[in-house]
């Protein structure tokens, strides 16, 4: 019996509740009929031939025999945490663990001919790769795979596991106590060499204009007498340990386990009389002479990079970096607080109170005119635009902040006390005391270290201390 439908009542496509057919439903079955001719005759009016050959519908079609690894390459990429079994919060001694049992259960060696197995190895070396790094994992965390891309990294691996091997040997040696499996791993990979720091400290002048300076730098270099190879005139034979192969193989446990020869270091190679040069060891100290260019704007705590100026790599890899930290010297008089310069300026009591224009000094050399407004007080300041420190990368120019200070004379003669008094008279003022204030005072001071800043050590001179 057909019960009540979810479009319609009770017998709206069949029999009601009692069994009998109503007017509406006969309407409807005869309207079904004819929606269903009509989409035959459309279906063979537009029906063309197919443009591949398909299986015919009783035929199953197995995608995952017709497509290798179909199932692994249509799924959507997962989670790296997912991957390995751990959650967000993993360190890196758990995340490690993690890694060596799918590593152990999906090695190539254990499951020879398991395409599945060999995607799941490669699988979890790219999330142990994103993972184990501590700048990729907090793009991974903030963007995912998109982040990581946003970032320029391109985790995965080729189809060639011995970039897998390649990169993580070290770490499989840590696992199975060799160096590579199955002879995937080859021997020393070239290695970049050290990057270098030099210290290098500049006045508030040079700071401003930019300025070129000439520096010596202590570094290894490649030995010219063999090439970097550590053998008399570059002349290396065959290791007689292993052959030329830079490995010793060996069974354990199931694994066939490449070590490095000891007696040539994974080279293979070995000199055939050893460099009188660089001793064998194929790169030797040199002191170099190099440029350093000081872009204008630069502050204490910037890096400069000379690319390639760093110590030798080993095993052919490129050379490391230079990097020149710089420092600022403290100026005599301008304070630098940002592309901002502040300086001091004491005027006598008159122009306190009437104003008036005074010439000081500027960074470069020359003089800047100061217009001092009438009524001034200790503390304020007159900022003077442009007249700072150019912005790095060229983004305009800071300001020149005057702070001005009122000079009061220690020594008056009578013609000068006379004019006083008589000015006092004029302007009678009272003096101000308050010991709220005086607490205020000594309040800010004990919160404060003294002298911290410029402008601390300004506030203290005014409050008389």
């Amino acid at each position: 019996m057909i019960t009540r439908s979810a479009v319609g009542g009770a017998g709206f496509w069949g029999a009601g509740t009692d069994g009998a057919v109503g007017p509406r439903a006969e309407h409807a079955g005869r309207v079904r009929a004819a929606l269903q001719i009509s989409a035959r005759r459309i279906g063979s009016t537009l029906r063309t031939p197919p443009r591949y050959p398909v299986p015919a519908i009783e035929t199953r079609f197995d995608y995952a025999k017709a497509v290798p690894n179909n199932r692994l390459l249509m799924a959507a990429k997962r989670d790296y945490y997912e991957v390995l079994g751990v959650p967000k919060d993993v360190d890196a001694r758990a995340l490690k663990t993690a890694y060596r049992k799918l590593a152990m259960k999906f090695h190539p060696d254990r499951n020879p001919g398991d395409p599945e197995a060999e995607e799941r190895f490669k699988e979890a070396a790219e999330a142990y790769e994103v993972l184990s790094d501590e700048r990729k994992r907090m793009m991974y965390d903030r963007g995912g795979f998109e982040g990581l891309k946003s970032g320029g990294f391109q985790p995965g691996f080729t189809g060639d596991l011995s970039e897998i091997f390649g990169q993580f040997g070290d770490l499989f040696a840590e696992f199975f106590g060799g160096q590579g499996f199955g002879g995937f791993q080859g021997g020393p990979r070239p290695s970049v060499g050290a990057d270098l720091r030099y210290d290098l400290e500049i006045s508030l002048e040079e700071a401003a204009a930019g300025t070129t300076r000439n520096i010596e730098v202590k570094k290894t270099v490649a030995c010219t007498a063999c090439g970097g190879t550590g053998a008399k005139g570059g002349v290396l034979v065959p290791c007689a340990v292993c052959g030329g192969r830079g490995q010793v193989v060996q069974g354990r446990g199931g694994f066939m386990i490449a070590t490095s020869c000891r007696a040539c270091q994974g080279r293979g190679r070995v000199p055939k009389e050893v460099c009188p040069t660089c001793d064998g060891v194929g790169a030797v100290d040199d002191l170099k002479k190099l440029e350093v260019k000081v872009p204008a704007g630069v502050d204490t705590g910037v890096r400069l990079r000379l690319q390639g100026e760093g110590d030798a790599g080993a095993n052919g890899g490129p050379p490391g970096d230079l990097y020149v930290f710089v420092a600022v010297r403290p100026h005599e008089m301008f304070v630098r607080q940002g592309p901002d310069l502040h300086c001091e300026l004491s005027v006598s009591f008159p122009m306190a109170a009437i104003g008036g224009d005074t010439l000081i000094p500027r960074l470069d050399g020359g003089e800047v005119e100061v217009a001092v407004p009438g009524g001034m007080q200790p503390g304020d300041t007159v900022r003077i635009p442009g007249g700072g420190m150019p912005r790095l990368g060229g983004r305009g120019t800071g300001d020149l902040v005057v702070h001005l200070t009122v000079q009061v004379p220690k020594t008056l003669n009578d013609a000068q006390r006379k004019l006083l008094d008589k000015l006092e008279e004029t302007i009678p003022t009272e003096p101000e005391f308050s010991a709220s204030l005086g607490e205020r005072r000594e309040t800010r001071k004990s919160q404060r270290r003294k002298g911290s800043s410029f402008f601390d050590r300004l506030r203290d001179a005014f409050e008389g201390d």
